[in-house]
């Protein structure tokens, strides 16, 4: 294993071990469940943990049958990520869209405080 490769491997899984650790944290301390932002936030932690413990399988499993369901899992990870990506789209739109429709105040020169 190269340098680049080693360096690639240790950030990933790096990165599945903080979003597991946040995972467990989150299910276990915030009501997640009861909003879609916490829903969201949850899935793509999730995902996004999944997709670098990918990256680490695949580098101890390069070839072979196991390779190659870890090659669909991934593609299964990264619709959902797109699928978490449109959720957001729709998330920040509504957000949007109430602040416009509640923003009735004018005080739009002053800095948020």
């Amino acid at each position: 294993m190269t340098c680049t490769q080693l360096a690639n491997t240790a950030a990933s899984g790096l990165v599945a071990l903080c979003c597991t650790i946040f995972a467990v944290v989150y299910h276990l301390y915030a009501p997640w469940r009861s909003t879609p932002v916490g829903r969201h936030v949850m899935g793509f932690t999730v995902a996004i943990g999944a997709l670098t413990a990918y990256t680490v399988a695949i580098t101890v499993w390069p070839h072979g049958v196991t390779a190659m369901v870890l090659q669909m899992v991934r593609t299964g990870l990264l619709l959902v990520v797109a699928a978490l990506v449109l959720q957001r789209i729709h998330m920040v739109l509504r957000a949007q869209m109430r602040g416009a429709l509640a923003d009735t105040e004018g005080d739009h020169d002053q800095p948020p405080m």
